[in-house]
């Protein structure tokens, strides 16, 4: 290589033959990627699609660039076949031949025409305006189909990753949203008369505008992987397919839980009647208590009992409505709500009866003290002592004559078990209570 031409040491015979042969693998490679993307599948969509937005842009950009990728190799191919041409003139190349292979093969020799970059949307290579015309030297011109090739499949394979992932996951998802929507319109959930009715209305108009809009612009879909450089690097965007799909879930256990109510809302009915009817007769009882109680004892302050649940049999009535008319969506707070009142319902009939029926069972109590401590005289020999008779019949009159008074009662109650401890002797001793016979002492219990 001593001798110079203008584009430095000419090159001999066998860097010709090897720089020739690396160049035709080099067309070899970057045609079957060319024809591949030209084959892309996504590069087909892209071509046939009515794109917006940032796709839109994009794939006149690269679309151009495709163009750009075609009429540069082209023009490498033309080059290509010049310098291997020039070499097959002589099996020894002459010097004249060796100085032109080596400005063909090594200097900027390639001209592209300016009509083709002049019109193209394609980016240029220094970012610059373009020109009638660019001159490339081989090796540039290869660089320079790389970088569009990388930047065209990156938005193809974008583009096609976005269509194959998020539109069949959409669909499937539409079908199911279109499946819980007939369920739900079985049990009565339709839009404006139940919250998740209005969910599935707004899930569908959201799936119907995301599927249109993956559809026209996918690439708006798309997180490219920061630091990558691989073309197609990155991922699809499914924030809003999947809190759809969240949304959708929660719409359906709402649903299931309304199925359930379905299936056992006559059991749940049959035993909140029974529950309410027995807190009825419950109250029922205590109101009768309450009259043999003012009846029977005086002076005593009885708790008014109230009315029967009216309310809650009016909702139960509302419930029974509702599961003959197939109003599940209703029916199910309803039953909630229904069945948490009807056990305090009937709590608190309990406790009205307990409260109502306190007098005569402290009646109770006392007649029982007093029947005790007269067998135990009796076991004692005592039966017949003065003391002890008089006081047994003044409270035996006491406790069953009607109205009792129940203080003085026990206060005669609690003279005889003191007369009956201090004859006794060595039996249980009862301290006097200082009670004086007028019995204006009030019950110790």
């Amino acid at each position: 290589m001593g001798v110079t031409g203008s584009t430095g040491p000419v090159m001999d015979r066998d860097e010709v033959d090897r720089a020739l042969a690396r160049l035709g693998a080099e067309h070899e490679a970057i045609e079957t990627s060319l024809l591949a993307l030209q084959d892309h599948a996504g590069r087909r969509l892209l071509e046939g699609a009515e794109l917006t937005g940032v796709t839109r842009e994009r794939w006149t950009s690269t679309e151009a660039s495709i163009t750009l990728l075609w009429t540069y190799f082209d023009a490498y191919t033309d080059a290509l076949r010049s310098a291997r041409d020039i070499r097959s003139r002589r099996r020894w190349s002459s010097r004249e031949d060796l100085v032109e292979l080596t400005e063909l093969l090594n200097g900027d020799s390639v001209t592209v025409a300016g009509s083709a970059t002049a019109t193209a949307n394609a980016p240029t290579l220094h970012g610059g305006p373009t020109k009638l015309s660019e001159r490339y030297s081989l090796a540039a011109l290869v660089d320079r189909m790389n970088e569009l090739y990388a930047t065209s499949l990156d938005m193809v394979v974008a583009a096609d990753a976005v269509w194959s992932a998020l539109p069949a996951r959409i669909d499937l998802l539409a079908a199911e949203l279109q499946r819980t929507r007939r369920l739900a319109h079985s049990v009565g959930v339709r839009p404006g008369e139940h919250p998740a009715g209005d969910d599935l209305e707004r899930i569908t108009r959201i799936l119907t505008k995301l599927r249109e809009q993956v559809i026209s612009d996918p690439l708006a879909f798309w997180l490219a992987a920061e630091g990558s450089s691989a073309p197609g690097g990155g991922r699809p965007d499914t924030t809003v397919y999947d809190r759809e799909a969240r949304a959708l879930e929660e719409v359906r256990r709402e649903i299931d839980a309304v199925l359930t109510v379905r299936q056992d809302a006559e059991t749940r009915i049959v035993k909140l009647r029974d529950i309410l009817s027995r807190a009825d007769r419950t109250l029922a009882e205590a109101r009768t208590a309450r009259g043999e109680v003012l009846a029977k004892i005086a002076s005593t302050e009885v708790p008014v009992v109230s009315g029967p649940p009216t309310a809650l049999q009016e909702q139960l009535a509302a419930a029974a409505e509702y599961r003959r008319h197939a109003q599940w969506h209703r029916l199910s707070p309803l039953l909630e709500s229904l069945e948490q009142k009807a056990e305090d319902e009937l709590l608190r009939a309990r406790e009205s009866l307990t409260a109502v029926t306190a007098p005569l069972a402290v009646r109770a109590e006392l007649r029982g003290r007093l029947d005790a401590y007269k067998a135990k005289v009796a076991r004692y020999g005592f039966a017949e002592d003065t003391l002890l008779v008089e006081r047994y019949e003044k409270a035996r009159r006491m406790l069953w004559s009607a109205p009792c008074d129940l203080r003085a009662a026990e206060q005669a109650v609690l003279r005889y078990q003191h007369a009956a401890a201090e004859l006794l002797g060595g039996g249980p001793r009862v301290p006097d209570q200082g009670v004086p016979e007028d019995g204006r002492r009030g019950p110790g219990a």
